[in-house]
């Protein structure tokens, strides 16, 4: 009887879980949409800006400098300053979305001897806060809620380092999603801006010249801010949309998990009981045979006196 009811009761908890995960397997759907069309109606805008750029860029004399241009080859490879921007969730129970971000920023340190490191999301601040890995700025309320607004502001702080000379390169780790079923982590350099897209096509004409006014800086210190707010605030959209991608599969695998779980369950309750209706059939028949038994014994001592 015991087994029986560890049975039942294991399966109603497996019910009750599944329907937490089956609500949350909702939920990340709807933020994951949610996600994908906020990128996709700032998408023409930052692409637009993009064509700018490179514009400017095809457009600028060779000798023309830029603090935001600046490769910085003067300073030794071993004393350069690098900042690293590493984005996760503020929750976990999404597979291995995190894990693969913390990793690939882990090995990714490994590499620099001196380096500032800045978090996007919960579960990143307490992976390397748990390994005594400084972190030198944690961007709160972001991972779940990705602005451009907020994307600006780290486009600012980052912009101003960089220009001061506190930062000699700038990269973000994040996970990109390759298509609407696929992502992976990736990294990506944002400081300093090389000109190697001067032979890229904008518009279908290649090497064309513009004259730039009212001066290539001026261009420059008002897209450069815009472009990289832009390209930041894409990593973290599509970083939570990976997020909830990786959530809603986990979700499912638990589901499915729950329910080959539960058919087991239901097969071993239905043995346990059909054993136990057995042996109770068996106890009544056994009842009734002895009292049978002794009912004719006491009809024989009757009948004997």
């Amino acid at each position: 009887m015991s087994a029986i009811r560890e049975i039942k009761d294991r399966m109603t908890g497996i019910q009750s879980t599944m329907k937490i995960t089956k609500a949350m397997y909702m939920i990340s759907s709807t933020k994951m949409n949610k996600a994908k069309q906020s990128l996709a109606n700032t998408e023409p805008y930052f692409y637009s800006l993009q064509k700018v750029m490179l514009t400017i860029l095809q457009s600028m004399p060779d000798n023309f400098h830029h603090p935001y241009l600046d490769e910085r080859k003067y300073i030794n490879q071993d004393n350069q300053r690098r900042a690293v921007i590493c984005v996760t969730g503020d929750k976990g129970l999404a597979g291995a979305y995190n894990h693969n971000v913390l990793k690939m920023t882990e090995q990714m340190l490994k590499g620099f001897k001196n380096y500032k490191l800045y978090m996007v999301g919960e579960v990143g601040r307490q992976y390397f806060m748990r390994r005594h890995i400084p972190i030198e700025e944690n961007f709160l309320y972001t991972a779940q809620n990705p602005t451009l607004p907020k994307a600006r502001s780290m486009a600012s702080k980052m912009l101003d380092l960089f220009e001061n000379k506190k930062i000699d390169e700038l990269y973000i780790v994040y996970t990109r999603m390759e298509s609407s079923t696929q992502f992976a982590p990736d990294i990506e350099q944002l400081l300093p801006f090389y000109r190697l897209n001067r032979d890229v096509e904008v518009d279908g004409e290649q090497n064309m010249s513009y004259e730039l006014e009212p001066s290539p800086k001026v261009l420059l210190d008002t897209v450069i801010p815009d472009y990289l707010a832009g390209y930041l605030y894409s990593c973290l959209v599509e970083s939570y949309a990976a997020e909830h991608f990786a959530r809603m599969q986990a979700m499912d695998s638990a589901n499915k998990n729950g329910e080959d779980l539960l058919a087991q369950l239901s097969l071993q309750y239905n043995r346990q009981r059909q054993a136990q209706i057995t042996q109770e059939i068996t106890e009544v028949a056994a009842g009734a045979k002895a009292r049978k038994q002794q009912l004719e014994k006491k009809r024989r001592r009757a009948t004997c006196k």
